[in-house]
């Protein structure tokens, strides 16, 4: 059996023994108390919800699909994309520290960008233990661009609902515009694995049993001290990523503040075997004192989870098995015969944000940059879209490419969207309180969510599929947005959009024969030497039947686009200042960021 310190273990503010929420609590704060910043988010929720009422149904799906029968995927080609440049007086580009899935991901994306990368682990091998369970349209999306959509699906288990604060009526996933339309049960230790034999299949450098014990940083570089099992030593490169935990030491180290709420209320679980599993509780279950979360892991195990509003948790303590099963009963009448316990962890509902997520040569990802309360499944897909957007803007600095300011927009275009997360995981306890008040407010909501639009938003705000970056540029309905999986015709014959960025390029969608979208990519690719930096595809869309052209990037938002009605000039210009802007610059005294 392992036991272990608080899950959440955040480091930010206080811990504070849960207690009772009055109605008051909950609908009369003020926004800047942070007692009652859950009022605040639950407000927030319900304007968005307002909006999405407005609005109008969904959009009609292009793409939809059930979940595609699993398979296995080839490798995508990514010949020429892998060596790295020389880095003298460096030992690498970037030295990762934390060897989860976000950093696991992060040094694929780095090495098909031609970045040098180590990651530093100070585990000697995966935890077992899984505390993310599934992985959203977004990411699965996103894994599609790199080849990796199918290696994930062989196996596991999907299906098309979800929760959202635990209420009887189902978020129906199968709502949103994604061929991905879907949750994937991919437990975190899988995800990880996975992720980590894609690194390794690029030749990532990765190091277990190496423990980072301080970071610090000049103006041209940083450097890490790293506890190995041959002793203690230093590392030298251009930056380091911290995607090590809640309680980052290389946020710490970079002085980056991490403001939030501390915890109000107490989970408590465990994986355990029930005495009686054909009559076990599913899912999530509201009590007078809190929540009982019950759900399978295999033919033996369940994970079972209390959420308590009442009794808190001294931080820095371990939780042991007789105090679970007190939870248990105190919240579901009995213990339900819990035994044979494999891991036995904690968290609250702290909610921590940093206040920027690059201090120099220093830069955040993943729960190093934010942590919240597990709910709807939302921590590890947040964390895999900051590894998609920091790695080939780092590989951009590092091969010389890049506009000043580039990496900067990392921290501007991820900071909102987890913002976003934090704000809905504390509408979700505020919703989930057993305050009897309460009740009447999740009635309310369930109602809502009946209705198409309504259900369609928290679709989208649970998977992700809501984000769109606000990017500079000739405004269009596209701009910001993540491409979606465009059926496209060409000379080759039918291909999807997706098979165009595998190799962690941009893409320049020719979609109407317009000569300008040409010369234009001809004038830049000979003096940038692009060497696949960005691909050219001409192609007819029916998908997209106005659109003109696209410039998409390598994480697959798109950077540029134009409709057919659009002049000679509006085309040429728009294209010519994205290609700028995020492709490469020939004369680096241009900054189109500063």
């Amino acid at each position: 059996m392992a036991a272990s310190a608080p899950l959440s273990d955040s480091g930010c503010a206080g811990f504070r023994p849960a207690g009772e929420v009055s109605m008051a609590d909950i609908l009369g704060a003020k926004k800047q108390d942070s007692e009652h910043v859950y009022a605040h988010n639950l407000l927030h929720v319900i304007k968005h919800i307002i909006f999405s009422l407005r609005t109008g149904p969904p959009r009609p799906r292009t793409t939809p699909s059930p979940p595609p029968s699993p398979g296995g995927t080839a490798m995508p080609d990514t010949k020429g994309t892998t060596d790295t440049i020389d880095t003298p007086g460096f030992d690498f580009d970037v030295i990762i520290v934390g060897g989860g899935p976000v950093g696991m991901l992060l040094a694929s994306e780095l090495r098909i960008g031609r970045a040098k990368a180590v990651v530093l682990e100070k585990l000697t091998e995966r935890t077992p233990h899984s505390k993310a369970f599934g992985l959203h349209a977004r990411s699965l999306e996103s894994l599609d661009r790199r080849g990796l959509a199918d290696r994930f699906r062989e196996g596991a288990r999907s299906w098309n609902n979800g929760h959202f604060a635990g209420l009887d009526v189902w978020v129906d996933f199968s709502l949103l515009d994604s061929a991905h339309n879907y949750a994937l049960l991919s437990e975190q230790t899988r995800t990880e694995r996975l992720l980590e034999e894609r690194a390794e299949e690029f030749g990532c450098t990765i190091r277990r049993g190496h423990e980072v014990t301080a970071v610090r940083q000049d103006e041209d570089g940083a450097e890490v001290d790293v506890s190995g099992p041959d002793g203690p030593y230093t590392l030298r490169a251009r930056y380091v990523v911290g995607t090590d935990g809640g309680r980052s030491l290389v946020r710490r180290s970079a002085g980056i503040a991490f403001p939030g709420t501390g915890g109000r209320v107490t989970a408590r679980l465990a994986d355990v075997v029930l005495a009686d599993r054909e009559n076990a509780p599913m899912g999530m279950e509201r009590t007078e004192r809190g929540l009982l979360f019950c759900v399978p892991l295999d033919d033996t195990y369940h994970r079972v989870a209390t959420f308590d509003y009442e009794q808190g948790k001294e931080t820095g303590s371990e939780l042991g098995f007789e105090e679970f099963k007190d939870s248990v009963r105190t919240i579901w009448g009995d213990d339900m015969g819990a035994s044979e316990p494999r891991w036995l962890s904690w968290f609250t509902d702290s909610a921590c944000q940093a206040e920027t997520y690059r201090a120099g040569r220093i830069l955040l990802a993943g729960d190093a940059a934010h942590t919240h309360f597990p709910v709807g499944g939302q921590g590890v897909n947040l964390g895999l879209q900051d590894a998609l957007n920091l790695g080939w803007k780092l590989c951009a600095d590092i091969n010389g490419w890049a506009g000043e300011g580039l990496l900067d927009t990392y921290d501007a275009e991820r900071q909102e969207p987890a913002r976003q997360v934090l704000a809905n995981t504390r509408a979700q306890i505020a919703l989930m309180n057993p305050d009897p008040y309460v009740t009447q407010l999740r009635e309310l909501f369930q109602d809502l969510m009946r209705k198409d639009q309504v259900n369609h938003h928290i679709a989208e705000m649970l998977s992700g599929v809501r984000v769109r970056y606000d990017l500079p540029g000739p405004a269009h309905r596209l701009l910001g947005d993540f491409a979606r999986d465009l059926r496209l015709e060409t000379e080759e014959g039918p291909r999807t959009l997706p098979k165009f960025l595998r190799r962690g390029n941009f893409v320049l969608l020719d979609l109407a024969g317009r000569p300008e979208i040409a010369e234009e990519y001809a004038k830049w690719a000979a003096p940038l030497d692009w060497a696949g930096r960005v691909r050219h595809v001409v192609a007819t869309c029916e998908d997209e039947p106005e659109l003109a052209g696209a410039l998409i990037r390598p994480d697959g938002y798109v950077a540029w686009a134009a409709d057919r009605d659009a002049s000679p000039a509006e085309i040429a210009e728009g294209l010519r200042t994205a290609i700028e802007t995020w492709a490469g610059i020939t004369d680096p005294t241009r900054a189109v960021f500063s």
